[in-house]
């Protein structure tokens, strides 16, 4: 399974609507978002793809409620704390945001997850802890090191993450 994994889009559209659109080129088959989408207009944009669409809050996220009640009317899966994503072999990818060090440690450790995505730090990452990989797709709004905005694609079946930059 192709995943498009997005974070940190801070309500820009026009980004996220670009790593839509790459993602699509890309052939993926569900999008996750890791949080600080900040706009209904992000999540539209979201239950507007091709594919289904889910995204976990961010500490940034405000109006939470409402961006809930917009996910609901789009057909976008949104979580609060987490969001899972059922994989082809009846495992999960798990997405938080990471800005709950506790939280996303013990999804971590816990090693139930074969793939933990979270976003936060605004910087790209691929480590692989146990069993368990760990991803954060870096950022559509003030990425750091590097300073381009990027998304990644997981593909589950060969295990491979490409990580791509998006035009500003």
């Amino acid at each position: 399974m192709k995943i498009g994994i997005v974070s940190d889009s801070h309500g820009k559209t026009d980004r996220l609507r670009r790593a839509v659109e790459l993602f699509a080129s890309r052939g993926v088959e569900a999008i996750v978002h890791c949080g600080d989408i900040l706009s209904a207009e992000c999540i539209e944009l979201l239950g507007d793809a091709t594919v289904s669409a889910y995204v976990v809050v961010g500490n940034m996220d405000r109006h939470v409620d409402s961006l809930a009640a917009t996910a609901k009317k789009r057909g976008v899966h949104f979580g609060w704390e987490t969001i899972e994503l059922p994989l082809a072999n009846g495992e999960y990818l798990i997405a938080t945001h990471g800005h709950d060090d506790k939280l996303l440690n013990e999804l971590i450790a816990g090693g139930q997850f074969p793939y933990v995505c979270f976003g936060h730090t605004h910087r790209p990452g691929d480590k692989r802890l146990g069993r368990v990989r760990v991803i954060n797709p870096g950022a559509l709004r003030h990425p750091r090191r590097p300073h381009r905005p990027t998304v990644a694609v997981l593909d589950t079946d060969t295990d491979t993450l490409d990580l791509i930059e998006v035009g500003r």
